[in-house]
């Protein structure tokens, strides 16, 4: 498999490296140091892309990917407000696109936990649920897309929950769920959903050991888009359908 890969920071260096474990090649590798190969021609070489960048550059690289006629994986974050656009493009024009706030396997098991905990929950109110995300002191988005899509989930399952709000709010209500978004040194990446009544709490938790992980889900995403047309999560991909 040809990878057009866009974006060379820690991620695209985990990617590269799993990819050609694999067997696979690089055949476009794009940083800001090489931005002007980033080009129609180029991007035609490739069986797939690999997107992960910042908020502020990814529907651009999306949507040139599209121009070119590759399928498209994204893990970048914080650009969700064009999701819906790239959708209705991705769909209109038959091309293939994979996004994913996370492609670790194990968060992806962790979301369908997190929504099934939620709907259990939601029978009672005497619970406080809140979220707790840590990363490393460079990750840019706060919260973080992770940590955003636990957050939706639970507001989908749970009617005690209306809207999202960061714990460092000062007019947090009770229909507020808040996440605390904390940033340390070496931090993979840590989530918590955290229950707690006057009398215990429930805390489902996952940690992050490598990027490893992220980059091997992202490969196996990679692989599994080349063929597909149409739009889809991680989920799709995996078969993880709770709710639906």
């Amino acid at each position: 498999m040809r990878i057009a890969l866009i974006g060379y920071g820690k991620m695209g260096r985990e990617i590269e490296a799993v990819a050609k474990a694999a067997g696979h090649e690089i055949t476009l590798c794009i940083s800001l140091e090489n931005k002007e190969e980033f080009t129609l021609k180029n991007l035609m070489k490739c069986d797939v892309a690999i997107e992960f960048t910042a908020p502020q550059s990814a529907f651009h690289n999306i949507m040139k990917c599209f121009e070119a006629g590759i399928p498209v994986v994204c893990g970048s974050t914080g650009w969700y407000d064009k999701l819906e656009e790239v959708r209705q493009f991705c769909i209109t024009k038959n091309q293939a696109f994979l996004h994913a706030s996370n492609f670790s396997i194990g968060v992806n098991v962790f979301f369908e936990l997190n929504k099934m905990l939620a709907s259990l929950m939601n029978k009672y109110p005497v619970y406080d649920v809140s979220i707790e995300e840590i990363h490393h002191l460079q990750k840019l988005d706060k919260p973080s897309g992770t940590g955003l899509t636990l957050a939706n989930d639970i507001v989908k399952f749970n009617d005690q929950k209306t809207t999202i709000t960061s714990a460092d709010a000062s007019d947090i209500t009770p229909g507020d769920l808040t996440i605390l978004s904390v940033r340390e040194p070496e931090v993979v990446g840590t989530h918590s959903v955290k229950y707690q009544s006057e009398t215990d709490e429930i805390i489902i938790t996952h940690k992050a050991r490598s990027r490893k992980g992220f980059a091997a889900g992202a490969l196996l995403a990679a692989e599994w888009l080349v063929g597909h047309k149409g739009f889809y999560e991680m989920r799709d991909m995996l078969g993880l359908k709770f709710g639906e």
